[in-house]
Protein backbone atom coordinates (compact mmCIF):
# COMPACT_ATOMS: atom_id res chain seq x y z
CA UNK A 1 0.00 0.00 0.00
CA UNK A 2 2.88 2.70 0.74
CA UNK A 3 4.60 2.04 -2.72
CA UNK A 4 1.62 2.13 -4.49
CA UNK A 5 0.78 5.85 -2.70
CA UNK A 6 4.73 6.74 -3.61
CA UNK A 7 4.05 5.34 -7.27
CA UNK A 8 0.91 7.40 -7.44
CA UNK A 9 2.20 10.39 -6.66
CA UNK A 10 5.14 9.96 -9.38
CA UNK A 11 2.31 10.08 -11.82
CA UNK A 12 0.74 13.10 -13.66
CA UNK A 13 -2.29 14.24 -11.92
CA UNK A 14 -4.47 12.97 -14.83
CA UNK A 15 -3.50 9.88 -15.00
CA UNK A 16 -3.78 9.06 -11.38
CA UNK A 17 -6.88 6.27 -10.48
CA UNK A 18 -9.18 9.05 -8.77
CA UNK A 19 -9.88 6.61 -5.87
CA UNK A 20 -5.81 6.52 -5.17
CA UNK A 21 -6.73 10.47 -4.43
CA UNK A 22 -8.34 9.73 -1.17
CA UNK A 23 -7.61 8.45 2.31
CA UNK A 24 -8.77 4.91 3.44
CA UNK A 25 -11.71 4.84 5.71
CA UNK A 26 -11.14 3.10 9.16
CA UNK A 27 -13.73 0.58 9.56
CA UNK A 28 -13.79 -1.50 13.02
CA UNK A 29 -15.40 -4.71 13.56
CA UNK A 30 -17.51 -5.90 16.27
CA UNK A 31 -16.47 -3.68 18.78
CA UNK A 32 -17.11 -6.40 21.82
CA UNK A 33 -14.57 -8.54 20.45
CA UNK A 34 -12.29 -5.99 19.95
CA UNK A 35 -12.14 -4.61 23.45
CA UNK A 36 -9.44 -6.53 25.35
CA UNK A 37 -10.33 -4.35 28.60
CA UNK A 38 -13.78 -5.29 28.37
CA UNK A 39 -13.29 -8.73 27.67
CA UNK A 40 -10.91 -9.16 30.70
CA UNK A 41 -13.05 -7.58 33.39
CA UNK A 42 -16.17 -9.50 32.55
CA UNK A 43 -13.41 -12.50 32.43
CA UNK A 44 -11.96 -11.59 36.21
CA UNK A 45 -15.90 -10.83 37.74
CA UNK A 46 -18.27 -13.01 35.97
CA UNK A 47 -19.45 -16.56 37.42
CA UNK A 48 -18.59 -18.71 34.69
CA UNK A 49 -21.81 -19.50 33.79
CA UNK A 50 -23.23 -16.05 33.68
CA UNK A 51 -19.90 -14.94 31.71
CA UNK A 52 -20.52 -17.50 29.14
CA UNK A 53 -24.02 -16.65 28.27
CA UNK A 54 -23.20 -13.10 28.90
CA UNK A 55 -20.23 -13.10 26.46
CA UNK A 56 -22.29 -14.98 23.53
CA UNK A 57 -25.16 -12.31 23.91
CA UNK A 58 -22.34 -9.16 23.80
CA UNK A 59 -21.21 -10.98 20.64
CA UNK A 60 -23.96 -11.50 19.23
CA UNK A 61 -25.24 -7.86 20.10
CA UNK A 62 -21.74 -6.59 18.53
CA UNK A 63 -22.35 -7.83 15.23
CA UNK A 64 -25.75 -6.60 15.27
CA UNK A 65 -24.07 -3.11 15.80
CA UNK A 66 -22.14 -3.35 12.84
CA UNK A 67 -24.62 -4.39 10.02
CA UNK A 68 -28.28 -2.81 11.53
CA UNK A 69 -27.31 -0.20 14.19
CA UNK A 70 -24.70 1.40 12.85
CA UNK A 71 -26.33 2.16 9.48
CA UNK A 72 -29.19 3.67 11.57
CA UNK A 73 -27.60 5.88 13.63
CA UNK A 74 -26.22 7.73 10.59
CA UNK A 75 -29.44 7.66 9.46
CA UNK A 76 -30.28 9.41 12.72
CA UNK A 77 -27.62 12.44 11.91
CA UNK A 78 -28.69 13.13 8.62
CA UNK A 79 -32.77 13.13 9.38
CA UNK A 80 -32.74 15.36 12.81
CA UNK A 81 -36.54 15.91 14.51
CA UNK A 82 -38.47 18.64 12.24
CA UNK A 83 -41.35 20.72 14.58
CA UNK A 84 -44.27 21.21 12.30
CA UNK A 85 -46.54 23.53 14.88
CA UNK A 86 -49.69 23.88 12.13
CA UNK A 87 -51.65 21.67 10.01
CA UNK A 88 -52.48 22.11 6.23
CA UNK A 89 -55.71 24.09 7.71
CA UNK A 90 -54.02 26.00 10.31
CA UNK A 91 -54.97 24.15 12.96
CA UNK A 92 -52.33 24.13 15.50
CA UNK A 93 -51.12 19.97 15.70
CA UNK A 94 -47.55 20.75 17.50
CA UNK A 95 -46.22 17.36 15.93
CA UNK A 96 -42.57 16.25 16.50
CA UNK A 97 -41.83 14.47 13.34
CA UNK A 98 -39.12 11.80 13.80
CA UNK A 99 -37.88 9.74 11.26
CA UNK A 100 -38.18 5.88 10.82
CA UNK A 101 -34.44 4.86 12.11
CA UNK A 102 -35.04 6.91 15.11
CA UNK A 103 -38.56 4.87 15.54
CA UNK A 104 -36.37 2.11 14.36
CA UNK A 105 -33.76 2.21 16.84
CA UNK A 106 -36.17 2.86 19.71
CA UNK A 107 -37.77 -0.83 18.70
CA UNK A 108 -34.14 -2.29 18.73
CA UNK A 109 -33.94 -0.74 22.30
CA UNK A 110 -37.01 -2.86 23.06
CA UNK A 111 -35.40 -6.27 21.44
CA UNK A 112 -32.08 -5.74 22.85
CA UNK A 113 -33.86 -5.80 26.59
CA UNK A 114 -31.59 -2.00 27.00
CA UNK A 115 -33.52 -0.88 30.02
CA UNK A 116 -35.22 -4.94 30.79
CA UNK A 117 -32.19 -6.04 31.66
CA UNK A 118 -31.55 -4.06 34.54
CA UNK A 119 -34.75 -5.06 36.05
CA UNK A 120 -35.29 -8.85 34.75
CA UNK A 121 -32.50 -9.20 36.91
CA UNK A 122 -32.00 -12.72 35.47
CA UNK A 123 -28.09 -12.90 36.40
CA UNK A 124 -29.01 -11.71 40.00
CA UNK A 125 -26.51 -8.67 41.15
CA UNK A 126 -24.24 -8.82 37.82
CA UNK A 127 -27.22 -7.55 35.74
CA UNK A 128 -26.74 -3.73 36.05
CA UNK A 129 -22.81 -5.04 34.67
CA UNK A 130 -24.76 -6.80 31.44
CA UNK A 131 -26.73 -4.05 31.08
CA UNK A 132 -23.92 -1.24 31.31
CA UNK A 133 -21.69 -3.04 28.95
CA UNK A 134 -24.66 -3.67 26.13
CA UNK A 135 -25.49 0.44 26.94
CA UNK A 136 -21.50 0.75 26.29
CA UNK A 137 -21.48 -0.88 22.85
CA UNK A 138 -24.67 0.55 21.92
CA UNK A 139 -23.79 4.64 22.62
CA UNK A 140 -22.15 5.92 20.10
CA UNK A 141 -23.78 3.95 17.00
CA UNK A 142 -27.51 4.87 18.99
CA UNK A 143 -27.91 8.12 16.87
CA UNK A 144 -28.27 9.34 20.15
CA UNK A 145 -31.09 7.71 21.50
CA UNK A 146 -28.71 6.61 24.04
CA UNK A 147 -30.48 9.74 25.74
CA UNK A 148 -34.05 8.84 26.13
CA UNK A 149 -33.15 5.40 27.36
CA UNK A 150 -31.02 7.15 30.11
CA UNK A 151 -34.26 8.58 31.62
CA UNK A 152 -36.54 5.70 30.62
CA UNK A 153 -33.89 4.00 33.05
CA UNK A 154 -34.35 6.55 35.53
CA UNK A 155 -37.92 7.00 35.37
CA UNK A 156 -38.34 3.17 35.91
CA UNK A 157 -35.96 3.78 38.97
CA UNK A 158 -37.90 5.70 40.88
CA UNK A 159 -41.40 3.63 40.30
CA UNK A 160 -39.62 0.98 41.97
CA UNK A 161 -37.67 2.63 44.40
CA UNK A 162 -41.80 3.91 45.31
CA UNK A 163 -42.23 0.09 45.92
CA UNK A 164 -44.28 0.10 42.35
CA UNK A 165 -47.24 1.29 42.94
CA UNK A 166 -50.64 0.04 41.32
CA UNK A 167 -51.28 3.47 40.19
CA UNK A 168 -47.74 3.03 37.96
CA UNK A 169 -47.96 -0.36 37.94
CA UNK A 170 -48.84 -0.87 34.12
CA UNK A 171 -46.36 2.24 33.38
CA UNK A 172 -43.81 0.42 35.31
CA UNK A 173 -44.02 -2.33 32.37
CA UNK A 174 -44.18 -0.35 29.44
CA UNK A 175 -40.65 1.62 30.15
CA UNK A 176 -39.05 -1.62 31.01
CA UNK A 177 -40.93 -4.26 28.41
CA UNK A 178 -38.79 -6.06 25.58
CA UNK A 179 -41.97 -5.75 23.15
CA UNK A 180 -41.27 -2.89 20.89
CA UNK A 181 -45.28 -2.14 20.63
CA UNK A 182 -45.17 -2.03 24.41
CA UNK A 183 -41.90 -0.23 25.30
CA UNK A 184 -41.81 3.17 26.16
CA UNK A 185 -39.33 5.59 26.77
CA UNK A 186 -39.82 8.51 29.53
CA UNK A 187 -38.63 12.45 30.01
CA UNK A 188 -37.11 14.38 32.37
CA UNK A 189 -38.87 17.77 32.54
CA UNK A 190 -36.66 19.51 35.25
CA UNK A 191 -35.02 22.75 33.64
CA UNK A 192 -37.77 25.54 33.50
CA UNK A 193 -37.22 29.44 32.41
CA UNK A 194 -34.27 30.25 34.81
CA UNK A 195 -32.39 26.85 33.65
CA UNK A 196 -29.29 25.05 35.26
CA UNK A 197 -29.33 22.63 38.58
CA UNK A 198 -30.98 24.90 41.09
CA UNK A 199 -34.37 23.69 40.74
CA UNK A 200 -35.15 24.47 44.17
CA UNK A 201 -35.79 28.16 43.22
CA UNK A 202 -36.17 27.58 39.40
CA UNK A 203 -39.37 26.29 39.31
CA UNK A 204 -42.34 27.99 39.06
CA UNK A 205 -44.78 25.43 37.80
CA UNK A 206 -47.67 24.42 39.59
CA UNK A 207 -49.79 21.98 40.43
CA UNK A 208 -53.72 22.32 41.20
CA UNK A 209 -55.45 19.45 42.53
CA UNK A 210 -59.00 18.39 40.79
CA UNK A 211 -62.06 16.52 42.44
CA UNK A 212 -61.20 13.43 40.89
CA UNK A 213 -57.68 13.41 43.05
CA UNK A 214 -55.62 14.40 39.94
CA UNK A 215 -53.63 17.27 39.38
CA UNK A 216 -53.28 20.17 36.15
CA UNK A 217 -49.53 21.64 35.55
CA UNK A 218 -49.36 24.80 34.93
CA UNK A 219 -46.07 26.02 33.85
CA UNK A 220 -43.21 26.35 31.17
CA UNK A 221 -40.71 23.82 30.74
CA UNK A 222 -37.51 24.91 29.20
CA UNK A 223 -35.10 21.99 28.29
CA UNK A 224 -36.78 19.13 28.18
CA UNK A 225 -34.44 16.17 26.11
CA UNK A 226 -36.09 13.81 24.14
CA UNK A 227 -39.51 15.91 24.06
CA UNK A 228 -41.03 13.01 21.90
CA UNK A 229 -41.17 10.58 24.97
CA UNK A 230 -44.21 8.79 25.83
CA UNK A 231 -44.20 9.93 29.72
CA UNK A 232 -42.37 12.04 31.59
CA UNK A 233 -41.46 13.09 35.17
CA UNK A 234 -41.80 16.17 35.88
CA UNK A 235 -41.55 18.77 39.34
CA UNK A 236 -44.03 21.27 40.50
CA UNK A 237 -45.30 23.31 43.27
CA UNK A 238 -49.07 22.08 44.69
CA UNK A 239 -51.09 24.86 44.97
CA UNK A 240 -53.29 25.41 48.20
CA UNK A 241 -56.68 26.49 48.45
CA UNK A 242 -55.83 29.83 48.19
CA UNK A 243 -53.59 29.38 45.17
CA UNK A 244 -50.24 29.99 47.19
CA UNK A 245 -47.54 27.58 47.21
CA UNK A 246 -44.53 27.16 48.97
CA UNK A 247 -40.93 28.09 48.19
CA UNK A 248 -37.64 26.25 47.94
CA UNK A 249 -36.94 22.32 47.47
CA UNK A 250 -39.84 21.70 50.47
CA UNK A 251 -42.50 23.22 47.99
CA UNK A 252 -41.57 20.43 45.35
CA UNK A 253 -43.11 17.54 44.71
CA UNK A 254 -42.62 14.70 41.61
CA UNK A 255 -45.26 13.83 39.25
CA UNK A 256 -45.74 11.59 36.62
CA UNK A 257 -47.52 12.39 33.47
CA UNK A 258 -48.37 11.02 29.85
CA UNK A 259 -47.19 12.80 27.29
CA UNK A 260 -50.67 12.43 25.06
CA UNK A 261 -53.59 10.62 25.09
CA UNK A 262 -55.34 7.77 23.68
CA UNK A 263 -56.17 9.72 20.74
CA UNK A 264 -52.62 10.63 20.61
CA UNK A 265 -52.83 14.30 21.00
CA UNK A 266 -50.80 16.33 23.60
CA UNK A 267 -51.82 16.21 27.02
CA UNK A 268 -52.67 19.80 27.12
CA UNK A 269 -49.10 20.49 26.33
CA UNK A 270 -47.80 23.22 23.84
CA UNK A 271 -44.97 23.19 21.52
CA UNK A 272 -42.72 26.22 21.34
CA UNK A 273 -39.86 25.36 19.47
CA UNK A 274 -37.51 22.48 19.28
CA UNK A 275 -33.47 23.92 20.88
CA UNK A 276 -31.24 24.58 18.31
CA UNK A 277 -28.24 22.65 19.87
CA UNK A 278 -24.23 22.17 19.12
CA UNK A 279 -24.61 18.45 19.26
CA UNK A 280 -27.13 15.62 20.29
CA UNK A 281 -28.95 16.99 17.29
CA UNK A 282 -30.43 14.20 16.70
CA UNK A 283 -33.03 14.16 19.35
CA UNK A 284 -35.62 16.25 20.07
CA UNK A 285 -35.48 19.01 22.70
CA UNK A 286 -37.90 21.36 23.21
CA UNK A 287 -39.46 24.27 25.03
CA UNK A 288 -42.74 23.09 26.22
CA UNK A 289 -45.65 24.92 27.59
CA UNK A 290 -48.11 22.89 30.12
CA UNK A 291 -51.41 24.61 30.05
CA UNK A 292 -53.49 21.86 32.41
CA UNK A 293 -51.65 19.40 31.79
CA UNK A 294 -52.82 15.91 33.64
CA UNK A 295 -50.53 14.63 35.90
CA UNK A 296 -50.69 12.32 39.04
CA UNK A 297 -48.57 12.81 41.91
CA UNK A 298 -46.00 10.07 42.74
CA UNK A 299 -44.32 11.77 45.97
CA UNK A 300 -45.12 12.75 49.15
CA UNK A 301 -45.95 15.96 49.34
CA UNK A 302 -42.65 18.20 49.39
CA UNK A 303 -40.39 15.20 48.80
CA UNK A 304 -39.85 15.69 45.44
CA UNK A 305 -36.38 16.48 44.75
CA UNK A 306 -35.51 13.37 47.15
CA UNK A 307 -37.88 11.18 45.06
CA UNK A 308 -36.30 11.99 41.82
CA UNK A 309 -32.59 11.58 43.26
CA UNK A 310 -32.69 7.84 42.31
CA UNK A 311 -33.25 9.18 38.67
CA UNK A 312 -30.71 11.74 38.80
CA UNK A 313 -28.56 8.60 39.90
CA UNK A 314 -29.46 6.44 36.99
CA UNK A 315 -28.95 9.12 34.42
CA UNK A 316 -25.83 10.66 35.85
CA UNK A 317 -24.13 6.86 35.40
CA UNK A 318 -25.86 6.65 32.32
CA UNK A 319 -23.04 9.63 31.28
CA UNK A 320 -20.62 7.97 32.28
CA UNK A 321 -21.41 5.25 29.93
CA UNK A 322 -21.59 7.91 27.07
CA UNK A 323 -18.23 9.53 28.11
CA UNK A 324 -15.91 6.07 28.24
CA UNK A 325 -18.18 5.20 24.64
CA UNK A 326 -17.34 8.14 22.94
CA UNK A 327 -13.69 7.52 24.32
CA UNK A 328 -13.37 3.71 23.40
CA UNK A 329 -15.04 4.74 19.76
CA UNK A 330 -12.43 7.35 18.79
CA UNK A 331 -9.43 5.47 20.60
CA UNK A 332 -10.43 2.47 18.10
CA UNK A 333 -11.02 4.23 14.77
CA UNK A 334 -7.48 6.44 15.46
CA UNK A 335 -5.96 2.92 15.90
CA UNK A 336 -7.45 1.73 12.42
CA UNK A 337 -6.72 4.73 10.56
CA UNK A 338 -2.93 4.81 11.90
CA UNK A 339 -2.77 1.30 9.82
CA UNK A 340 -3.73 2.36 6.75
CA UNK A 341 -2.81 6.16 6.51
CA UNK A 342 1.18 6.96 5.47
CA UNK A 343 2.61 10.09 6.11
CA UNK A 344 6.15 11.08 5.22
CA UNK A 345 6.92 7.39 3.72
CA UNK A 346 5.63 5.57 6.38
CA UNK A 347 2.14 4.31 8.26
CA UNK A 348 1.06 6.09 11.16
CA UNK A 349 1.45 3.48 13.42
CA UNK A 350 5.36 3.90 12.64
CA UNK A 351 5.72 7.05 14.10
CA UNK A 352 6.88 7.04 17.57
CA UNK A 353 5.18 10.26 18.66
CA UNK A 354 1.71 9.15 17.24
CA UNK A 355 2.20 5.80 19.27
CA UNK A 356 2.63 7.67 22.56
CA UNK A 357 -0.44 10.12 21.78
CA UNK A 358 -3.31 7.43 21.38
CA UNK A 359 -1.02 5.36 24.18
CA UNK A 360 -2.13 8.25 26.88
CA UNK A 361 -5.89 8.63 25.64
CA UNK A 362 -5.59 5.20 26.51
CA UNK A 363 -4.82 4.64 29.61
CA UNK A 364 -7.09 7.36 30.19
CA UNK A 365 -9.91 5.48 28.84
CA UNK A 366 -9.06 2.03 30.61
CA UNK A 367 -9.07 4.21 34.33
CA UNK A 368 -12.52 5.73 32.95
CA UNK A 369 -14.08 2.26 32.14
CA UNK A 370 -13.04 0.53 35.32
CA UNK A 371 -14.53 3.25 36.96
CA UNK A 372 -17.78 2.55 34.80
CA UNK A 373 -17.49 -1.05 35.74
CA UNK A 374 -16.76 -0.58 39.67
CA UNK A 375 -20.18 1.93 39.80
CA UNK A 376 -22.01 -0.44 37.77
CA UNK A 377 -21.27 -3.48 40.04
CA UNK A 378 -21.96 -1.28 42.88
CA UNK A 379 -25.04 -0.51 41.88
CA UNK A 380 -26.25 -4.02 41.30
CA UNK A 381 -25.27 -5.10 44.60
CA UNK A 382 -27.72 -2.45 46.08
CA UNK A 383 -30.66 -3.08 43.79
CA UNK A 384 -30.03 -6.96 45.09
CA UNK A 385 -29.78 -5.92 48.56
CA UNK A 386 -26.61 -7.35 48.41
CA UNK A 387 -24.45 -4.10 49.21
CA UNK A 388 -22.93 -3.33 52.63
CA UNK A 389 -23.54 -0.45 54.23
CA UNK A 390 -20.12 0.48 52.93
CA UNK A 391 -21.06 -0.51 49.58
CA UNK A 392 -23.59 2.21 49.66
CA UNK A 393 -21.86 4.60 50.95
CA UNK A 394 -18.92 4.29 48.42
CA UNK A 395 -21.57 4.18 45.42
CA UNK A 396 -23.13 7.73 46.84
CA UNK A 397 -19.59 9.06 46.71
CA UNK A 398 -18.55 7.77 43.15
CA UNK A 399 -21.32 8.57 41.43
CA UNK A 400 -20.66 12.10 41.24
CA UNK A 401 -17.08 11.64 41.27
CA UNK A 402 -17.40 10.01 37.87
CA UNK A 403 -19.78 11.98 35.99
CA UNK A 404 -17.76 15.08 36.85
CA UNK A 405 -14.46 13.18 36.05
CA UNK A 406 -15.20 11.18 33.02
CA UNK A 407 -16.97 13.86 31.11
CA UNK A 408 -13.91 16.38 31.79
CA UNK A 409 -12.22 13.12 30.42
CA UNK A 410 -14.00 12.58 27.56
CA UNK A 411 -14.08 15.86 25.68
CA UNK A 412 -10.35 16.14 26.15
CA UNK A 413 -9.59 12.64 24.95
CA UNK A 414 -12.23 13.03 21.84
CA UNK A 415 -10.85 15.98 20.97
CA UNK A 416 -6.87 14.86 20.97
CA UNK A 417 -8.43 11.27 19.02
CA UNK A 418 -9.92 14.09 16.30
CA UNK A 419 -6.34 15.46 15.46
CA UNK A 420 -5.03 11.76 14.86
CA UNK A 421 -7.23 12.48 11.51
CA UNK A 422 -5.64 15.89 10.15
CA UNK A 423 -7.46 17.36 8.20
CA UNK A 424 -10.15 14.72 8.32
CA UNK A 425 -10.85 15.03 11.49
CA UNK A 426 -12.93 17.88 10.09
CA UNK A 427 -15.18 16.74 8.10
CA UNK A 428 -18.80 16.57 8.45
CA UNK A 429 -19.04 13.19 6.72
CA UNK A 430 -16.54 11.29 8.25
CA UNK A 431 -18.82 11.31 11.56
CA UNK A 432 -16.31 12.30 13.78
CA UNK A 433 -17.42 15.64 14.17
CA UNK A 434 -20.35 14.36 15.30
CA UNK A 435 -19.12 12.43 18.24
CA UNK A 436 -17.26 15.59 19.60
CA UNK A 437 -20.36 17.19 19.25
CA UNK A 438 -22.08 14.85 21.08
CA UNK A 439 -19.36 14.10 23.61
CA UNK A 440 -19.05 17.57 24.78
CA UNK A 441 -22.35 17.94 26.22
CA UNK A 442 -21.69 15.27 28.67
CA UNK A 443 -19.85 17.36 31.41
CA UNK A 444 -23.26 19.74 31.34
CA UNK A 445 -25.59 17.53 31.14
CA UNK A 446 -27.22 15.78 35.01
CA UNK A 447 -24.71 18.73 36.63
CA UNK A 448 -22.04 20.59 35.47
CA UNK A 449 -18.17 20.14 36.87
CA UNK A 450 -18.76 22.91 39.79
CA UNK A 451 -22.25 21.78 40.94
CA UNK A 452 -21.03 17.68 41.27
CA UNK A 453 -18.26 18.65 43.08
CA UNK A 454 -20.03 20.47 45.74
CA UNK A 455 -22.50 17.52 45.69
CA UNK A 456 -19.34 14.98 46.53
CA UNK A 457 -18.90 17.86 49.36
CA UNK A 458 -22.56 16.72 50.69
CA UNK A 459 -21.97 12.95 50.66
CA UNK A 460 -18.85 13.81 53.16
CA UNK A 461 -20.99 16.16 55.02
CA UNK A 462 -24.27 14.09 55.47
CA UNK A 463 -22.05 10.60 55.83
CA UNK A 464 -20.16 12.31 58.87
CA UNK A 465 -16.77 11.54 57.11
CA UNK A 466 -18.03 7.89 57.04
CA UNK A 467 -17.90 7.55 53.27
CA UNK A 468 -14.39 9.41 53.16
CA UNK A 469 -12.97 6.38 55.71
CA UNK A 470 -14.14 3.68 53.21
CA UNK A 471 -12.93 5.40 50.47
CA UNK A 472 -9.40 4.66 52.08
CA UNK A 473 -9.94 1.58 53.23
CA UNK A 474 -11.57 0.43 49.88
CA UNK A 475 -8.61 1.63 48.02
CA UNK A 476 -6.23 0.13 50.60
CA UNK A 477 -7.13 -2.94 49.83
CA UNK A 478 -7.47 -2.95 45.88
CA UNK A 479 -3.29 -1.65 46.05
CA UNK A 480 -2.50 -4.25 48.29
CA UNK A 481 -3.67 -6.78 46.11
CA UNK A 482 -0.34 -5.89 44.07
CA UNK A 483 2.08 -6.59 47.23
CA UNK A 484 3.30 -9.72 45.00
CA UNK A 485 3.82 -8.07 41.32
CA UNK A 486 6.96 -6.48 41.79
CA UNK A 487 6.12 -4.74 38.62
CA UNK A 488 3.24 -2.74 40.34
CA UNK A 489 5.93 -1.62 43.33
CA UNK A 490 6.36 1.67 41.51
CA UNK A 491 2.46 2.15 41.25
CA UNK A 492 1.76 1.14 44.33
CA UNK A 493 4.35 3.82 46.14
CA UNK A 494 3.21 6.82 43.88
CA UNK A 495 -0.82 5.17 45.52
CA UNK A 496 0.31 5.53 48.91
CA UNK A 497 2.16 9.15 49.09
CA UNK A 498 -1.35 10.55 47.12
CA UNK A 499 -3.29 8.70 49.91
CA UNK A 500 -1.21 10.29 52.49
CA UNK A 501 -1.35 13.97 50.90
CA UNK A 502 -5.11 13.42 50.42
CA UNK A 503 -5.16 12.47 54.16
CA UNK A 504 -2.95 15.43 55.52
CA UNK A 505 -5.52 17.78 53.30
CA UNK A 506 -8.52 16.95 54.71
CA UNK A 507 -6.46 17.21 58.40
CA UNK A 508 -5.13 20.42 57.29
CA UNK A 509 -8.55 21.74 55.82
CA UNK A 510 -10.66 21.00 58.32
CA UNK A 511 -8.92 23.39 60.63
CA UNK A 512 -9.98 26.34 58.05
CA UNK A 513 -13.01 27.68 57.44
CA UNK A 514 -16.05 26.35 55.02
CA UNK A 515 -14.90 28.20 52.56
CA UNK A 516 -11.71 26.65 51.95
CA UNK A 517 -13.42 23.21 50.74
CA UNK A 518 -15.74 24.98 48.56
CA UNK A 519 -13.03 26.37 47.34
CA UNK A 520 -11.49 22.82 46.82
CA UNK A 521 -13.98 20.61 45.59
CA UNK A 522 -13.06 20.69 42.18
CA UNK A 523 -9.54 19.77 43.04
CA UNK A 524 -10.73 17.31 45.86
CA UNK A 525 -13.01 15.87 43.61
CA UNK A 526 -10.45 15.07 40.66
CA UNK A 527 -8.02 13.98 43.28
CA UNK A 528 -10.68 10.94 44.57
CA UNK A 529 -11.85 10.05 40.93
CA UNK A 530 -7.90 9.89 40.06
CA UNK A 531 -6.78 7.99 43.01
CA UNK A 532 -9.78 5.53 43.24
CA UNK A 533 -9.42 4.83 39.21
CA UNK A 534 -5.60 3.95 39.87
CA UNK A 535 -6.80 1.96 42.36
CA UNK A 536 -8.63 -0.03 39.98
CA UNK A 537 -6.11 -0.19 37.59
CA UNK A 538 -3.37 -1.52 40.06
CA UNK A 539 -6.45 -3.92 40.64
CA UNK A 540 -7.29 -5.22 37.69
CA UNK A 541 -3.52 -5.52 36.63
CA UNK A 542 -2.75 -7.43 39.53
CA UNK A 543 -4.35 -10.74 38.47
CA UNK A 544 -2.36 -13.83 37.86
CA UNK A 545 -3.47 -13.40 33.87
CA UNK A 546 -2.73 -9.73 33.49
CA UNK A 547 -0.90 -8.70 30.39
CA UNK A 548 2.03 -6.47 30.66
CA UNK A 549 -0.38 -3.35 28.88
CA UNK A 550 -2.35 -3.85 32.30
CA UNK A 551 0.71 -3.38 33.88
CA UNK A 552 1.58 -0.43 32.21
CA UNK A 553 -1.41 1.18 32.00
CA UNK A 554 -1.84 0.94 35.88
CA UNK A 555 2.19 2.35 35.71
CA UNK A 556 1.21 4.90 33.71
CA UNK A 557 -2.04 6.03 35.68
CA UNK A 558 -0.23 6.52 38.70
CA UNK A 559 2.84 8.80 36.74
CA UNK A 560 -0.03 11.44 36.62
CA UNK A 561 -0.50 14.04 39.55
CA UNK A 562 -3.08 12.08 41.66
CA UNK A 563 -3.37 14.43 44.07
CA UNK A 564 -4.11 17.67 42.29
CA UNK A 565 -5.91 19.06 45.95
CA UNK A 566 -2.75 18.25 48.30
CA UNK A 567 -0.78 20.44 45.70
CA UNK A 568 -3.45 23.66 45.66
CA UNK A 569 -3.74 23.56 49.04
CA UNK A 570 0.06 23.92 49.39
CA UNK A 571 0.02 26.67 47.29
CA UNK A 572 -2.81 28.23 48.82
CA UNK A 573 -4.51 28.14 46.42
CA UNK A 574 -7.86 27.95 48.79
CA UNK A 575 -7.69 31.07 50.83
CA UNK A 576 -9.79 33.88 51.11
CA UNK A 577 -7.13 36.54 49.53
CA UNK A 578 -6.72 33.87 46.36
CA UNK A 579 -10.53 33.74 46.61
CA UNK A 580 -10.63 37.73 46.39
CA UNK A 581 -8.08 38.09 43.73
CA UNK A 582 -9.56 35.15 41.57
CA UNK A 583 -12.36 37.86 41.07
CA UNK A 584 -9.79 40.48 40.15
CA UNK A 585 -8.11 38.46 37.76
CA UNK A 586 -11.85 37.98 35.77
CA UNK A 587 -12.57 41.58 35.91
CA UNK A 588 -9.54 43.28 35.73
CA UNK A 589 -10.72 44.78 32.24
CA UNK A 590 -12.67 48.25 32.74
CA UNK A 591 -16.54 47.52 32.29
CA UNK A 592 -17.60 47.98 28.51
CA UNK A 593 -19.52 51.51 27.64
CA UNK A 594 -22.61 50.10 27.30
CA UNK A 595 -22.77 48.86 30.82
CA UNK A 596 -21.39 52.14 32.25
Amino acid sequence: QQNQVLEDLEMPVVRRETENLFQERPETGNQYLEDALLRSYLKAHLPPKVLEEVSQDLERFGNRLLTEVKPLGWECELNPPVFRQYDAWGQRVDHIITCSAWKRMKEISAEEGLIAEAYERRYSNWSRVHQAVKLYLFSTTSGGFNCPLAMTDGAAKVIESLGTPASLKNAFDHLTSRDPKKFWTSGQWMTERRGGSDVANGTETVARKQPDGTYRLYGFKWFTSAADSDVTLTLARIADAEGHVKQGSSGLSLFFLKVRDEDKKLNNIRVQRLKDKLGTRQMATAELWLDGAEAELISAEGRGVASISNMLNITRIHNVIGAVASMRRMISLSREYALKRVVFGKLLKDHPLHMQTIARMEVQTRGAFLLLMEIARLLGLAETNMASEQDQLLLRLLVPVAKLYTGKQASATVIEAMECFGGQGYMEDTGLPVIVRDTLVLSIWEGTTNILSLDVLRSLTKSQGQVIAVFFSTVQKKIELASSTAELEPAVKQMQAAISRLTQFIQGAGSKEAMTMELAARDFSYSLARIYAGALLIEHASRPDASAEDISAARRWCNQELCPVATEFKNRSYEAEESLMDSSLVYSSPPSTSRL
